[in-house]
């Protein structure tokens, strides 16, 4: 099959993440691609950015009035000239043979959707580490942005995804939800199109965010999982319940450990951070990076934990559309 990739990125107000994306695409060994810039009514566009870039790119850019990312992925869909399509949040970066690794994957094992991890670059701040590390942990999501080779279990994330031009016009496109691009992984695969993780294609993922930014991001992360499951019945499974249990279990340790006056409720919680610590210290090689890292994976379990009950218990039972009460 002759691929013809579209590198589709929907931007809203950051210039500055789509100056270093645009210098890593520059940068790709394999040059064969067009790339889609699609500002989503910034009050910041990047139009000049972009400029800069228009002779070492094959590059358009569009503006187009504010109406949601998974509208402005849509939107650059519809208007790519390829037949396979590439899609990248704004603030991703990619190595040199990003677009080589892709090419290279589809032709030993097309496929008509795959996904590929996230990763955090030396360059990259401590605390983005810490969070990189809490997102990808084992012991945090249990690797699940990655982890896993199984087409039939593995959903790709839209900061790394890829999907044929022929799954675009058979399902449809993201819809406006939260979750949305694991809902449209679920209804890519019961259009009977596999899945599947191109482990090699990985991404630099550069976050810019504080640890409030952070709750707020995964807090949204577990409302989706329960909209998800109310869409996709047998979607929820027991891994996604875990940060529930570890909200719950741990505030019931410290109940207890106030109630008896007696330190020893929270040894397995001080057990855990020196797991996540350790884990942390082997991989990023700074004691600094891995004390953040367990409090970037606490700040990651509880905010989603606290978000998956809060849409379990209090909107079971509301009236309103997704769009209306997210939008």
């Amino acid at each position: 099959m002759n691929m013809a990739f579209s590198v589709i990125v929907p931007v809203y107000n950051r210039p500055d993440e789509v100056q270093e994306l645009l210098e890593s695409l520059s940068r790709q060994t394999d040059t064969a691609f067009e790339t889609i810039i699609i500002d989503d009514g910034s009050s910041v566009p990047c139009s000049q950015i972009c400029r800069r870039f228009e002779d070492r790119l094959n590059l358009r850019y569009f503006f187009k009035p504010n109406s949601g990312r998974s509208d402005t992925r849509n939107f650059g869909m519809k208007h790519a000239c390829g037949n396979y399509f590439i899609i990248f949040d704004s603030d991703c970066i990619m190595p040199p043979d990003y677009i080589a690794t892709v090419r290279k994957n589809l032709e030993n094992s097309y496929v008509d959707c795959y996904g590929g991890p996230d990763c955090a670059d030396v360059s990259f701040s401590g605390l983005q580490k810490a969070i990189s590390y809490s997102m990808t942990s084992f012991f945090t999501t249990g690797g699940i942005r990655g982890g896993t080779r199984h087409a039939d279990r593995f959903s790709p994330r839209s900061f790394n995804m890829g999907i044929s031009k022929d799954v675009f016009l058979t399902v449809g496109g993201y819809r406006n939800m939260i979750g949305e691009d694991m809902d449209l992984s679920i209804r890519i695969r019961a259009a009977g199109y596999n899945t599947l993780l191109f482990r090699d294609a990985y991404v630099f993922h550069k976050r810019r965010m504080t640890f409030g930014k952070f709750f707020r991001q995964v807090k949204t992360f577990g409302q989706g999982r329960v909209l998800l499951h109310r869409i996709h019945k047998g979607s929820l499974k027991t891994v996604h319940l875990l940060p529930v249990f570890f909200v719950l279990g741990h505030l019931l340790l410290i109940v207890l450990s106030v109630i008896f006056m007696n330190g020893w409720f929270l040894f397995l919680p001080a057990c855990y951070a020196a797991l996540l610590f350790t884990d942390s210290l082997l991989k990023n090689g700074k004691p600094a990076i891995a004390i953040v890292s367990v409090a970037a994976a606490y700040t990651q379990l509880t905010g989603y934990g606290l978000g998956f009950m809060e849409e379990f218990l209090f909107r079971k039972t509301s009236k309103k559309t997704q769009e209306e009460l997210y939008r």
